[in-house]
């Protein structure tokens, strides 16, 4: 069987299936979860726009938007 996408409830029929699919992806990967390059836990999120930090040591780093590539 196919495994079936994930999608975002809230937006229900509103703004088109287009910009609803482009949402999805943007928040999915934004909110996934990530490691610190320093202490290696799995606290390192973005304070910010391209402002991404560990809440465990304060590392921070900039980045871009919605992702970092480190």
């Amino acid at each position: 069987m196919a495994k079936a996408k994930k999608s975002l409830k809230g937006l229900g029929a509103r703004y088109g299936i287009k910009l609803r699919k482009q949402y999805t992806k943007i928040h999915l990967q934004l909110k996934e979860k990530r490691t610190c390059p320093e202490c290696g836990s799995k606290t390192f999120g973005r304070d910010a726009v391209g402002i991404w930090s560990c809440k465990k040591c304060s590392y921070k780093v900039a980045g871009t938007a919605y992702d970092i590539k480190l």
